[in-house]
């Protein structure tokens, strides 16, 4: 099995060969939100595997959905909208999240759009989201870029380096996470001022 992945296109391409992925990015499509992705752990976890020669998929705690509407922010909106998703795919975790009014909760500034909320995510191998086009081609978003997902690196965004409190939210989340207990190769990057 190959197990090499560099770039963009590299994951773009296991993704679009992954049939639960597409599936999965079908099912989210067919809601047509604005600005939507599927984010965070689903492609990460996807390289994660991948790099690692896994055979079978790691299990995801969630499906993070990301979509960005200032005109519905309610959170009984997103609740309504993973049970359209559990009502087309039961077997999946679905969690669905309007970017418009996740400011407030996560204490920052308004998000500009979904992908500006991917760039303030707390590591930068997180910060990935794909969707698909309207001719169901797969599209990635890496507002950090790709490499260090690729490099099996673990380190926080610029956003979670701005101040002492995020820092320590990010050492507190990757000492939770436990994810070299499945990934054993991963390199996690500690904040020596956290």
């Amino acid at each position: 099995m190959d197990t090499v992945m560099k770039n963009e296109r590299d994951i773009i391409q296991r993704i679009q060969k992954d049939e639960w992925m597409m599936e999965t990015l079908r099912a989210v499509q067919s809601l047509n939100l604005p600005d939507w992705w599927v984010c965070a752990g689903f492609v990460r976890a996807k390289i994660w595997d991948v790099l690692h020669g896994f055979q079978e998929r790691t299990p995801l705690p969630d499906i993070d959905v990301i979509y960005f509407d200032r005109k519905h922010t309610e959170k009984a909106a997103e609740k309504k909208l993973e049970q359209k998703l559990y009502h087309l795919l039961p077997d999946r975790p679905w969690s669905v999240k309007n970017q418009a009014r996740m400011h407030a909760i996560n204490g920052g500034s308004p998000y500009l759009s979904s992908v500006d909320a991917m760039s303030k995510f707390p590591e930068t191998a997180t910060a990935l989201g794909v969707r698909l086009d309207e001719k169901g081609v797969v599209v990635l978003a890496a507002p950090w870029g790709v490499e260090d997902v690729c490099q099996l690196l673990v380190k926080p965004t610029p956003y979670f380096c701005e101040t002492k409190k995020r820092a320590q939210m990010y050492e507190e989340r990757v000492r939770r996470k436990k994810w070299t207990s499945i990934w054993h190769k991963l390199t996690i990057v500690t904040l020596k001022n956290a």
